[in-house]
């Protein structure tokens, strides 16, 4: 059996050779090379992949014990890497000895863990020789296995941590600590919950697979491009309805498929040339599809990977973190739809969108009533989880569903072998947010275990001087440029112990600190060097990678500001559908109220365009009243004294500056 890098959702036919090229060494680049096996070397391949799948089904059925489960997660984890996964590029496609070796020691190392029982942890403070061996090892093997499927940057950032938590006496105040020898560190971080077995490969054992795996059959069910078409067929087929076609499709896609670059991907392939025909230039195109792409990060009801860790994390079920991540999302699709109303008008007042004749697209009606069971898994996890099952349960009696009612259609019908293979590609896809969950578990474990997370959570108060507004900014920008370097589950993990912290000691509610997290770290799928959505548009629209990545964070900017209205406004949490005492339904709905306006101004101002165009004077005032409206605590930084109803204010002004466009456009028009 043959395996592609690109999303199982891309018909590579749908792009010409040189694109569907450009696409795979992007993703490969930073999601790995993948090796092609056929032949026996394929079989294996299906089969090792589907027993860690129907492992995980069962586990998610049955009761297997914690410890368990974990190890036998990440064994699964480094044997498929190994065995998937090339040491390096010129070695893709064969299967060496030395990949035989880190199987074998995969396989051993997994074996000595489970066999070791409660004995092994209970001599976790005065481990034995072998024991101290086999965590070395198995640190070594959870490195190699991330570098082959994420690159270098994961490994070396957890080398970093464990050489802080063996020589970290050695630094000055405040960042020096006692010093951990290998007896204490290499036990805690091998052998505990608390290191590579901790939270995160929790979830990916138990959540994070089975909804890579839900995933993966509702791609092989055509769920994908079904929600592309449909999008297509509800905004007319006209080439002026690009930009919103987009938006909806990326809305719907997103959800089922978790992951920005597929969306970007299966969207740019259909949208670009409708997008080309009605004036967007390759580079605006390209920005808009990334944004869309980045949507499917934070949309329910299966968001990344990262939030089924904050579900973990505070103690509460996957509904509650949907329930929140509704409003937010909302107003994300908004801020784009804002965005793509102002492209059509600037393109119109410059002279584009001339060829719309609309294309043929099957009616709307119609083309719910042929495939409308591709909505109701989507619908069945939430009412599962709204009757009190749990996540588990509920992803797992949506995907029995899915594949029931793929029998509707006789093309994509999951027969036993389909299935089969549908269930290995789960997997497949699985093993590398599996290796980066062990990896930063690394990272983790040298945080708590040295006190990291307690003390640089102290010195970013400090350096704020104690302001809720300066730390949120800090903590943003911290939280960004680890984004830099790591994908977005990393970045979560590392920044949920370490900045997150620092919110919560000012006051800021747990969940409102994990969700700003949450979605400061989702902005590193469009920050370079790990920007692969925005360079996987700028491969299909012909743009340049970086300057699409800087139009991605013109499309995304007004909706990243919205996250710092949960930590800095006491109302705010209103958006994330929380009350504090003393609120009711009525803040709710004037938090959202002046969050939409506010967002609709900032999209207004970074278009540089509203009923008129706008010159720089007229795009910094609206740019200031959008964010008076969404984010009126920073006046507090820029000026002394606060301005009395700043939401007000910022709605007034944006009020006068429409009516003066208003008359301008009148005398455009005498004129």
């Amino acid at each position: 059996m043959s395996h592609s890098s690109l999303p199982p959702d891309i018909d590579p036919a749908s792009m010409d050779a040189a694109t569907a090229a450009r696409v795979e060494r992007l993703i490969e680049s930073e999601e790995g090379v993948l090796n092609r096996f056929t032949g026996a070397l394929g079989v294996v391949a299906v089969g090792l992949a589907l027993a860690m799948s129907l492992f995980h089904l069962w586990a998610a059925w049955s009761i297997v014990p914690t410890t368990v489960l974990r190890f036998a997660h990440v064994g699964f984890t480094m044997v498929l890497g190994f065995f998937l996964f090339p040491v390096a590029r010129r070695f893709r496609d064969r299967f060496l000895p030395w990949d035989w070796a880190l199987i074998a020691a995969a396989l051993y190392v997994t074996w000595y863990l489970i066999s070791g029982g409660d004995d092994l942890q209970d001599r976790i403070i005065y481990p034995e020789p072998m024991d101290i061996i086999v965590g070395w090892l198995l640190i070594a093997l959870v490195l190699e296995v991330t570098r082959r499927c994420t690159g270098w940057i994961m490994p070396v950032v957890a080398i970093a941590f464990l050489l802080y938590a063996f020589f970290g006496n050695h630094l000055p105040a405040p960042w020096t600590h006692r010093g951990y020898d290998a007896e204490r560190l290499i036990p805690h971080i091998s052998i505990t919950l608390e290191g590579i077995f901790g939270t995160a490969v929790d979830v990916s054992a138990t959540l994070i697979i089975l909804f890579t795996i839900y995933g993966a059959i509702l791609g092989a069910t055509g769920a994908g491009k079904y929600f592309v078409d449909f999008s297509f067929a509800a905004t007319g087929g006209k080439p002026s309805s690009a930009g919103r076609t987009v938006v909806l499709s990326a809305f719907l896609l997103g959800g089922p498929s978790g992951s920005g670059v597929a969306t970007t991907v299966t969207i740019g392939t259909v949208a670009w040339p409708m997008m080309k025909r009605v004036g967007y230039t390759p580079h605006d195109a390209g920005g808009l599809l990334a944004a869309g792409g980045l949507g499917a990060i934070i949309s329910p009801p299966i968001m990344g990977a990262a939030a089924f860790l904050i579900a973990e994390y505070l103690k509460i079920s996957y509904l509650d973190v949907l329930l929140m991540a509704v409003i937010p999302t909302c107003l994300f699709y908004a801020s784009l739809l804002f965005m793509v109303e102002l492209d059509q008008r600037r393109i119109r007042a410059a002279g584009g969108g001339k060829d719309d004749e609309p294309m043929p697209v099957e009616r709307v009606g119609a083309m719910f009533k042929r495939g409308w069971y591709h909505f109701s898994s989507l619908i069945a996890i939430i009412v599962f989880m709204g009757m009190g099952y749990s996540a588990t349960l509920s992803v797992l009696y949506a995907m029995a569903l899915a594949v029931a009612l793929s029998f509707l259609s006789r093309e994509h019908a999951l027969y036993p072998m389909k299935l089969i293979r549908t269930l290995a590609l789960g997997s497949e896809q699985a093993i590398s947010i599996a290796a980066t969950c062990a990896c930063a578990g690394i990272i983790v474990g040298a945080i708590t275990l040295t006190g990291l997370g307690l003390k640089f959570s102290d010195i970013a108060i400090q350096a704020a001087g104690g302001s809720l507004i300066i730390t949120a900014i800090y903590t943003a920008l911290i939280v960004w440029v680890v984004g830099l370097a790591v994908p977005v589950t990393a970045s979560y993990i590392i920044c949920a112990v370490v900045a997150a912290p620092a919110l919560m000691k000012l006051g800021v509610p747990d969940y409102a600190a994990h969700m700003f997290v949450f979605y400061y770290a989702v902005l590193s799928e469009v920050s370079p060097p790990t920007a692969l959505s925005p360079f996987a548009a700028a491969a299909i629209t012909g743009a340049g990678p970086y300057r699409t990545t800087l139009m991605a964070w013109k499309y995304t900017l007004p909706a990243f500001v919205l996250p710092f209205v949960f930590v800095t406004d006491p109302q705010g949490v209103g958006l994330l559908l929380n009350m504090l005492p003393g609120m009711d339904w009525m803040d709710v709905a004037q938090q959202i109220f002046f969050a939409t306006l506010g967002l609709a101004a900032l999209s207004s101002g970074c278009q540089g365009f509203a009923i008129t165009a706008m010159n720089a004077l007229e795009r910094w005032i609206m740019a200031l009243a959008g964010l008076l409206m969404v984010f009126p605590a920073i006046i507090e930084v820029v000026a002394a004294d606060s301005i009395p109803a700043p939401h007000w204010v910022g709605l007034a002004l944006g009020a006068v500056l429409l009516g003066l466009q208003w008359a301008r456009r009148g005398r455009l028009q005498a004129a």
